[in-house]
Order: C-alpha cells, then structure tokens, then sequence
C-alpha cells in the first residue's frame, strides 16, 4: 500500500513520527509520506523510522495557501526539506499561524470561553518547527469542557462563519507552487473535492502544478473518478493518500485506509527523477 498523505505531532497530527510508522507498517503500508502542515520538522525523523521497518520513505508537505480568502491546500514531494529558502518561507507561515490562533483565542475570550494562549500554544512555542492551528484550539476546547469534541467545536466555534473564525493570510497557490519548485519537490492539489476551486485547476497547472490528489479518504467513487478524469483533460500526474492524522474528527482510523496504485506512483517517481 502507499500512502503519500499523513500528518504527525509536527503539526496537527496525534502521532508522534516513530508512532505513525509503527501504525503505517502494521496496517500494510509500503511507502509512506509524511505531509505535515507548513513544516517538515518529522521528515528527518518519520525517514530513520521507515529505515527500520523497512518502508520507502517520500519527503513531503502540505503547504496552506490562500486564494479569495479559502484555504487550498497544496502537497510537495520529494522535496528538500534542508532547503535553506523552503525554511524560510515555513518559518514565516507557521508564524502567520500562531498569530492567527491567538487572534481565535481573542476571539472566545469575547464570547466567555477562556483559555490560556500559552498553553494551546505551547507545542509551537516550545519548537518553533511545529505548526499550530485550529484543531489545537479545538481539542483545548474538549479538554476544558466547553464541547464534547473536535467536531462540535468546529461546528459551534471555529468553521468559517462560526464566532470564533479568523480568516487566513497567506501565500497564493501560485507562489505556493514556485516555492515548493524551487526545493525540489513536485506539486500536488490536495484533496479537490473539498477546496471545490475546481474552475481555477488550469490556472494552477499553467503555473506549474503537477499533479491533483484523486484518492482520498473523503472522496467518494464519483469525486476520485471525477478527477481522474481531469487528470487525464490536463495532462497531470494522480496523488493519493489518507490524510491520517490519528484524530477521529480527521476520519480515516489507520494509514493506508487509501492508496494511490502502484503505476501512478511510479509516474511520480520518473517525473522526480527528471
């Protein structure tokens, strides 16, 4: 099985980088990705891991870039995540985070829910690698009793529309591209089916995009082949993956709940190569 979309501790993940290979290797998964949001801080990690139980490692990311004020997200693989420039960049978003959790935080603290910023935030600030966001927010709010879990809270307080929303600053998927380019790495759309910026897909393959991300956990049989079928009009190349991140408001229970097939990795592999 390959899985090319997972999360750690890192950023929103609740697997530590030796935890989600121990996982990965016990559901089957062969090659695994590690895509953490807006940092690479597991990569060096997660690779020493699939080293000792035998699995391909793929470097990877998942970088949040802002279009008309909705978040698209964009996947970088095999990129270099030494890249001095890559860094950063990274570095300046996962500040933009921080910034933007403290902004939610104001933002309950004026609706009576008080939580401490330090201590939801205290990951981050602890190693400036790790990349905060709402399901931080969130899980302090199920740890202090204000929601009886991840997905009330994002329902009641931080969706888009919700009190508690700050809307997101950030790069466009454009300069998303050139950056996660310049490491190295190819690029992938993540998960199309939920972003629906589906109109602005041959924008973002004129600007260099490389691949959509067909298979995922919360696309169904019409929506995967929906793309595969764009995939095949624009002359793309398919990504997939699980999106685990070991939270049930995520979805997918273990790694590899969804895999890319064999020959679309290995077109990823010879477009790497090249």
């Amino acid at each position: 099985m390959i899985d090319l979309h997972t999360h750690t501790t890192a950023s929103d993940g609740r697997c530590s980088p030796e935890g989600l290979v121990s996982r990965a290797a016990a559901a089957g998964v062969s090659t695994l990705g590690v895509t953490d949001h807006d940092t690479v801080a597991a990569c060096a990690d997660v690779e020493r891991a699939c080293a000792a139980a035998g699995l391909q490692f793929v470097a990877g990311i998942e970088v949040t870039a802002v279009l008309e004020g909705s978040d698209v997200h964009m996947l970088g693989y095999f990129i270099d995540p030494l890249s001095p420039a890559l860094l950063d960049f990274l570095g300046a978003a996962r500040q933009l985070r921080l910034d933007r959790v403290r902004a939610i935080l104001e933002r309950l603290a004026r609706q009576g829910i008080e939580l401490d910023a330090d201590d939801v935030l205290r990951p981050g600030l602890a190693d400036s690698r790790k990349a905060a966001g709402r399901p931080w927010v969130a899980r302090a709010l199920v740890d202090a009793g204000y929601v009886t879990g991840t997905d009330e809270a994002f329902d009641r307080w931080l969706a888009r529309g919700r009190p508690a929303f700050v809307p997101r600053v950030g790069a466009s998927p454009e300069e998303v591209i050139e950056r996660l380019h310049h490491a190295g790495g190819l690029v992938s759309l993540a998960h199309p089916g939920l972003t629906r910026v589906d109109p602005r897909i041959g924008g973002f393959v004129a600007a260099g995009l490389d691949a959509l991300e067909a298979y995922h956990s919360r696309h169904d049989e019409a929506t995967t082949a929906h793309y595969l079928t764009m995939v095949g009009h624009l002359g793309v190349l398919i990504t997939g993956g699980s999106d685990f991140h070991g939270d049930p408001f995520h979805g997918p229970s273990e790694p590899g709940s969804v895999t890319l097939p064999e020959e679309a990795f290995e077109r990823l592999l010879q477009r790497a190569a090249r």
